[in-house]
């Protein structure tokens, strides 16, 4: 970005092209741009985009998949969730941990005492055998474009209580993944 001086007569200029009256001085305008100015530049330099951050080596998940398989790559991958594409790799869900827990009965809010209890092998009504990805997938998928900026993300992963953000192009195919992981090393190399 390229630095550029305000002279008086640009902003006398700029007051003439109003057309009206405005109650303020050339020098109180100068004070105005400088002091907005300081802002931007702060602003601009603390911008860091979704696409500087991603992951874009990404684990997903078809949505015709087996869920045992979802629970074996989510495992291996020590993730706790993927997104579900269609053929085209479109963003059609996302499989998290929890929803592979409440497919085998689980509640989508246990605690420690119902995990231990599956553990043990403490038999649950609702308990499912097989079954494909799409059955237990969320639907509701927010994604985020790889030009929006981190701070963004941070705020719907904060107010959505949720880990990760499909990150996708224009034509909504997975392009890459941001997660709560992936803004925590960015900051730790700060």
């Amino acid at each position: 970005m390229q630095d550029i001086e305000l002279e008086s007569e640009d902003l006398h200029a700029a007051l003439e092209e109003l057309h009206q009256y405005v109650d303020i001085t050339e020098e109180d305008l100068q004070k105005i741009y400088t002091i907005a100015l300081i802002h931007a530049k702060k602003r601009l330099t603390l911008k860091v985009s979704v696409k500087d951050m991603m992951t874009t080596n990404v684990i997903y998940i078809s949505k015709d998949a087996d869920i045992h398989e979802a629970a074996r790559i989510r495992s291996e991958n020590r993730i706790s969730g993927m997104p579900v594409v269609d053929k085209e790799k479109h963003v059609i869900g996302i499989v998290t941990e929890a929803d592979i827990l409440y497919s085998t009965g689980m509640k989508k809010s246990h605690d420690f005492r119902d995990i231990l209890r599956h553990v043990l092998g403490e038999p649950h009504p609702k308990i499912r055998n097989g079954g494909k990805v799409e059955e237990i997938m969320t639907t509701q998928v927010i994604t985020i474009s790889p030009d929006r900026d981190i701070r963004e993300v941070a705020r719907i992963l904060d107010e959505k209580r949720i880990k990760r953000l499909p990150v996708v192009d224009e034509e909504n195919k997975l392009i890459g993944i941001i997660s709560r992981a992936n803004i925590v090393r960015y900051l730790g190399k700060q």
